[in-house]
């Protein structure tokens, strides 16, 4: 199934034979202290910028409608984002009520969005728009 907008990775993630997680993590977009008069009129215009992991969330899908209410849990947090990566895994809560997977899962997700290395994570913008990334 390609996954083109929210509802279709909620869909999928229904279809899964196992029930599954789904896990964001809410960017920033950040530039460093450092950065340049230019690189900050550039960033002031939405361009450039580096990803600063500012949340992270998991839930079942059937927990989540729609990306709107995401969006909106999002807000009551204080955290101000550009952009939300997901993955997802095989929900074993009911079988290890102390997850450790997840806050593993997490922990990678967050050291990905640092290093740039994020091909493998889903990405939407505020509106719930698919981000493709390209190189720089």
């Amino acid at each position: 199934m390609d996954i083109t907008c929210f509802d279709d990775l909620l869909q999928a993630a229904r279809l899964q034979p196992e029930p599954q997680r789904l896990l964001f993590v809410f960017a920033a977009s950040t530039i460093p202290d450092d950065a340049t008069p230019e690189q900050k009129a550039r960033h002031a215009r939405g361009e450039g910028g580096e990803l600063t992991p500012v949340l992270c969330v998991d839930k079942t899908p059937d927990e989540l409608a729609a990306f709107d209410a995401l969006v909106e849990e999002s807000r009551r947090t204080g955290h101000d984002w550009q952009v939300v990566f997901v993955a997802a895994m095989a929900d074993q809560s009911a079988y290890l009520p102390d997850n450790k997977d997840v806050d593993q899962a997490f922990q990678r997700m967050t050291q990905m969005i640092k290093y740039g290395t994020i091909g493998a994570l889903l990405a939407f913008d505020r509106t719930g728009e698919p981000i493709v990334f390209g190189a720089a």
